[in-house]
């Protein structure tokens, strides 16, 4: 009789097993998947397409360096965007979701640039190109290549700002310490977004009545300790940022980046706002920092990712869950992170 209801039991428990497991592979029906990466070497192999094209994501978003033409050459700069648009994986993942993005240094021209560059006005027309932007949008005919856009779904709305920290941006600072390339600037003139630019994302914010608010940033906004570029070289302009979204009691906001070849997550309360801020940094698509071995970042949930890979936000507006997924090579889940956003 043991035998039979140990029998039984085992039995039982592989059943449950069985069930967990299932349940754990059957995808959850999401309202919204945004993708996004950054660092992409055009002339390099690209394996992550097809695996970003499997998420099935209703937005794919470019964080900067979206192909490396570090050139004055127009002409050079033009064939690097078209060798990109080229890729056959790319191709797939353009036909069949809406694709936006920012830039960096590598795809503005000049690494580290900002805005002493001197053909920053011809390299714009062709990121506005890439991203085939009419002729008739505003973009082509002012400075900057910042704007926003409100995805409306059924539950719901979702509103992307794309941030343009190159344009504008005051020149760096280079560091004394033989560890660090830049430290924080103390000019109170000193800025990453320029005036136009700020104004306008105060009445982005001001403005908005969507459900949550994806800002897009080329460089790291929250991670400031390790000496290459990142809003924290600007800390007035970190502050600015910090106080607009304390002041506008700014719903729900996440901050994507780049830049850096790793991944993280990371994670600042900020008094006033119901949530903590988080800034997600996905980097890079076609290369990664393989010789990375550790570095200080106090807001940092979780561990770096030194592999390449994408980064996949799947919004649930019934329960405001956000799940934040690090995936790589063969859409292996590298790291993930929920955050549950007040309603």
């Amino acid at each position: 009789m043991y035998s039979n209801t140990l029998r039984i039991v085992t039995i039982i428990f592989h059943f449950i097993v069985i069930l967990k497991v299932e349940a754990q592979q059957a995808e959850k029906d999401y309202d919204f998947v945004i993708a996004f990466g950054s660092c992409n070497k055009q002339y390099e192999q690209q394996p992550l397409w097809d695996d970003i094209v499997k998420q099935q994501p209703d937005l794919f978003i470019w964080g900067g360096d979206n192909i490396y033409s570090d050139t004055d050459d127009m002409s050079k700069m033009q064939a690097d965007y078209q060798q990109q648009k080229n890729n056959p994986d790319y191709r797939k993942l353009l036909t069949s979701t809406p694709v936006i993005g920012v830039w960096d240094d590598h795809d503005y021209g000049k690494n580290d640039a900002g805005s002493e560059w001197k053909m920053k006005a011809q390299s714009q027309q062709l990121f506005l190109d890439f991203f085939d932007v009419p002729n008739d949008d505003e973009r082509r005919s002012r400075a900057g290549t910042y704007s926003a856009k409100v995805y409306e779904i059924p539950k719901g709305s979702i509103k992307v700002i794309l941030l343009d920290t190159r344009y504008f941006r005051s020149p760096l600072q280079k560091s004394n310490d033989p560890h660090k390339r830049y430290e924080p600037l103390k000019d109170p003139e000193a800025t990453v977004l320029g005036k136009a630019q700020w104004e306008w994302l105060t009445k982005e914010i001001e403005n908005n009545y969507s459900d949550f608010i994806v800002i897009v940033s080329s460089i790291q906004f929250l991670s400031s300790e390790h000496g290459y570029e990142t809003w924290g070289n600007f800390p007035l302009e970190q502050e600015r940022l910090i106080q607009l979204l304390q002041k506008t009691k700014a719903r729900n906001v996440m901050i994507l980046s780049g830049d850096r070849h790793i991944s993280e997550f990371s994670s600042e309360k900020i008094k006033g706002l119901p949530y903590s801020l988080i800034d997600f940094t996905s980097s890079g698509l076609t290369h990664s920092y393989t010789t990375f071995s550790g570095e200080s970042n106090r807001y940092r949930v979780g561990k770096v990712i030194t592999k390449p890979s994408f980064g996949v936000l799947k919004f649930d507006l019934d329960t405001y869950e956000v799940l934040m997924e690090m995936r790589g090579e063969g859409n292996v889940l590298l790291q993930e992170y929920s955050k549950q956003y007040p309603k």
